[in-house]
């Protein structure tokens, strides 16, 4: 009887702690939707930045042709006046991931000419963890933008989350058997 009630112990622990990881998942965005890191985007990139939540271990990708640009990270300063001498980090892999390591905002521009200049920037303003939704105000209430196409993988996340549901239901229904 002991045996029985320690696995049943260790079951409901191993069950909480898979839950609270699955729930705990970041996501990633894809810069720009389909078309990626282009110059002239249908939509532009502060626009698409305002539409997404950005939080702490979250990643970017920035898809382009290698060789062809590359991605400055960049302070405040520099993402004004799209200076790339001193960029804080430079990705150019083509696809090029970043992941959001801490909250604030975070300068992207590109590195390829004067690109920059023409609109190819981007800044993600990355929630803390303790952020909370901002207070309702008593205007009137406009409509919702439509959802974007493309903006991030809410679909793998939330496969993911299926897959980890379901895992937890076989892993329930395996020990149920046993006891």
């Amino acid at each position: 009887m002991e045996s029985l009630l320690s696995q049943s112990y260790f079951f409901l622990l191993f069950l909480g702690l898979f839950v609270m990881w699955s729930s705990c998942e970041a996501y990633t965005f894809y810069t720009g939707g389909k078309s990626g890191w282009i110059l002239n985007p249908s939509e532009s990139y502060s626009h698409w930045a305002e539409r997404n939540r950005f939080q702490v271990n979250d990643t970017i990708v920035f898809k382009y042709k290698r060789g062809s640009d590359s991605i400055l990270l960049v302070d405040k300063d520099d993402y004004s006046k799209c200076n790339k001498d001193k960029p804080i980090l430079e990705l150019k892999h083509g696809e090029s991931k970043f992941k959001f390591e801490g909250s604030g905002p975070f300068y992207f521009i590109s590195g390829h000419e004067d690109n920059c200049e023409k609109g190819q920037k981007l800044l993600v303003v990355v929630l803390s963890p303790n952020h909370k939704a901002p207070a309702v105000s008593n205007g009137p209430i406009s409509p919702a933008p439509a959802p974007a196409k493309s903006g991030a993988t809410g679909f793998i996340g939330g496969l993911s989350g299926f897959i980890s549901g379901l895992f937890s239901l076989i892993i329930a229904i395996y020990f149920c058997i046993l006891v």
